[in-house]
């Protein structure tokens, strides 16, 4: 009998301990605290000495995106969540670039640059907020698998607002450039013409382990933990899809940007994510540039190839 007793304490102690850890993972990497709306005079940027240098002109970007004409825009996700963003118009008709910010971050400091970049081209450009983030609903990041289905939603959302001729182009940058593959992966509206995918990653487990690894805790035995907090806690399957499954079935051209600097996602992500790619395919990458700072380092060859990729179908009519 004791011995049966002492089993059964194991075997709940042994369980509350994985539950723990699953926890303590998921609050790690996939939940969001209620989060306070930042001023109009506050500027965030990305961690890092990398980001210094740019500084300065980042600042500025997002003074003058703030003090553009704009509409907010809200939808509500497939789950109920309020998804919020923010459109500028180029032009009436001109196409539009669907953009999606990275890993806990947001539209007003990830794609500052965005904005100007898509007048430049001539196209409008959409950017959201994605769920957890920003000024948008929600606590739990999903690395791409709900966010994907939030970028369905969105593009719902301009259909019915911009009409069913509108040409649009699907951007992210980072962990946006995964919402924005993986959508590609389904089935989308014809009107869609292209993805935009900038310093991508080809799978949330490769990206998780090598967090796990730079941590100096082996991803062998914590990755588990993180897919069962993700099922426990998020409601989600963290392998349920990813960029590099989700490529091998797209229809449409897709351009992929990173920078050769880059050491939070390597840049032989987006090399594979291109070789698996089996539709038009173009893949840019820019020598000296640290992550999410390819079009920062080199706004002409950005600007330029994007232009000669699109051509005459992604300009204003």
């Amino acid at each position: 009998m004791k011995l049966i007793v002492g089993t059964l304490c194991a075997a709940v102690f042994l369980l509350l301990v994985i539950l723990l850890a699953a926890y303590i993972c998921f609050y790690m990497a996939f939940y969001v605290p209620k989060r306070k709306q930042p001023q109009t005079e506050e500027f965030s940027l990305p961690d890092g000495e990398i980001y210094e240098a740019f500084r300065d002109v980042m600042i500025a970007w997002m003074k003058e995106v703030r003090a553009m004409p704009h509409e907010d825009v809200t939808i509500t996700s497939f789950d109920g969540l309020t998804l919020r963003g923010k459109y500028y118009e180029y032009a009436p008709g001109a196409p539009i670039e669907l953009m999606f910010h990275g890993y806990r971050g947001d539209a007003n400091r990830d794609l500052c640059g965005g904005v100007q970049r898509c007048f430049a081209l001539k196209r409008s450009a959409l950017i959201v907020d994605q769920r957890a983030c920003g000024s948008s609903e929600g606590n739990v990041i999903t690395f791409g698998v709900n966010e994907s289905k939030d970028c369905h939603s969105w593009l719902t959302f301009m259909r019915g607002r911009f009409g069913p001729d509108v040409k649009i182009i699907l951007t992210g940058i980072s962990m946006g450039a995964a919402t924005v593959v993986m959508a590609a992966g389904q089935p989308l509206p014809e009107n869609v013409i292209g993805v935009l995918a900038d310093c991508g990653y080809t799978t949330a487990k490769e990206m998780i382990c090598k967090t796990i690894q730079e941590m100096h805790l082996p991803p062998k035995l914590m990755y588990p933990f993180v897919k069962l907090g993700a099922k426990l806690y998020g409601g989600f399957d963290l392998e349920e899809t990813s960029p590099l499954e989700a490529i091998s079935s797209c229809k449409v051209p897709v351009i992929f940007y990173h920078g050769e600097a880059d050491d939070f996602v390597p840049c032989d992500m987006s090399r594979t994510l291109y070789n698996t790619c089996a539709t038009k395919k173009a893949l840019v990458t820019i020598p000296n540039a640290g992550h999410g700072l390819s079009f920062p380092v080199d706004e002409e060859r950005y600007i330029k190839t994007l232009g000669d990729f699109f051509g005459t179908e992604a300009s204003s009519k």
